[in-house]
């Protein structure tokens, strides 16, 4: 059965590392893979085609596939637009949409680039940790929510932290689940001390895993000292869960230890059987768009994540991951690497490995 990848190349180097991970797709699909691969507009280039970063009609497609592959999104150009109307809010949109609650963001230190960490490599050779944080919830979505001007002239900003227990228990499934196929540990992340939210996501995850998943091992830290630890000993961790803000910030900063954010991909899933959407961590990069120099491994990467988890192609997935190692083991190296290849280039190198 041929199944759908959905490609929103987005904005600035989208669609040059996109391109990389079309040509990928390509080479497997004539090495036998069932896949059919479909381009639609997104983010800013939605905006600028359509008005809308996202459109009703990219959101079906999207649902409609087994997987989705973007680029990055935003720019300058679009700075100026109303926060519900600039490309990030297509992407927010694009998740909901989705119903993808649990983002899976792997921080893993390639042997080759272990050097290229902003810690020594004795911290960072063979790092391999995987976050997952909660997507769709949290102070990102809570309401009430906005800037409001008080009686006395005052400006007043207000976010709004959040969360239910059914929000918590379905993306812990997802963690203790998928440290069952790793080392069976999971560190969960908050700031129970200060926050009654985060005092509720340590007793809801806690509850979960007493009552359902006896054989994983768990354990509780505060997100401020997980911060510390991830820059002390950051071997430490295997599989980390947290919420929506925590795990945007901590999983931002493992991504530094691992070299480049040129290398790091992510998935965000839901409930079984439906789509998931699959993207690099690093941004739109304006200042080097267009110049094809930036990296494409982590878009090749998260279309790895794609054939693991939506496109039932596991031992394809190990294959382009080994086939990007090779690559790097080579010297392979893009400028944020320390080296001159182009994308077009550092894409050679990979299928080379396929």
């Amino acid at each position: 059965m041929t199944k759908t990848l959905l490609l929103l190349p987005g904005d600035g180097i989208g669609p040059e590392v996109t391109a990389v991970a079309r040509r990928v797709a390509g080479r497997l699909i004539t090495g036998g893979l069932a896949l059919a691969v479909e381009e639609a507009s997104f983010g800013g280039a939605s905006i600028d085609a359509h008005g809308v970063p996202l459109t009703d009609d990219t959101l079906t497609r999207a649902k409609a596939a087994d997987a989705v592959l973007m680029g990055a999104v935003g720019g300058p150009q679009w700075a100026g637009q109303p926060y519900d109307k600039r490309p990030e809010a297509g992407l927010l949109g694009l998740r909901a949409g989705m119903n993808v609650y649990a983002n899976l963001r792997p921080a893993r230190c390639f042997s080759a680039l272990a050097d290229a960490s902003s810690l020594k490599r004795v911290y960072v050779d063979g790092l391999d940790i995987l976050f997952v944080r909660e997507l769709t919830g949290g102070v990102y979505f809570g309401e009430p929510r906005g800037v409001e001007t008080l009686a006395d002239g005052q400006r007043r900003g207000v976010n709004t932290h959040v969360y239910t227990t059914s929000e918590i228990h379905r993306v812990a499934r997802i963690a203790f689940a998928l440290a069952r196929t790793r080392k069976g540990e999971v560190v969960s992340a908050e700031k129970g001390n200060v926050m009654e939210a985060g005092l509720m996501w340590r007793e809801d995850v806690q509850a979960l895993r007493d009552a359902e998943y006896p054989d994983i091992k768990l354990s509780h830290m505060l997100a401020d000292n997980m911060a510390m630890q991830l820059v002390k000993n950051p071997r430490q961790f295997d599989l980390i869960l947290t919420d929506n803000l925590f795990g945007d910030i901590l999983s931002d900063e493992a991504a530094m230890l691992t070299g480049s954010l040129g290398m790091l991909p992510s998935a965000a899933i839901g409930d079984p059987g439906k789509p998931g959407l699959y993207e690099p961590i690093h941004g739109s990069a304006p200042d080097i768009a267009g110049r094809g120099v930036a990296n494409p491994c982590a878009s090749v990467l998260s279309l790895a994540m794609a054939l693991r988890y939506s496109l039932g192609a596991p031992e394809l997935a190990d294959k382009v991951e080994a086939a990007v190692e090779a690559a790097l083991d080579k010297g392979a190296r893009t400028p944020d690497l320390g080296g001159t290849m182009t994308t077009t280039a550092m894409g050679d190198a990979i299928l080379a490995g396929l």
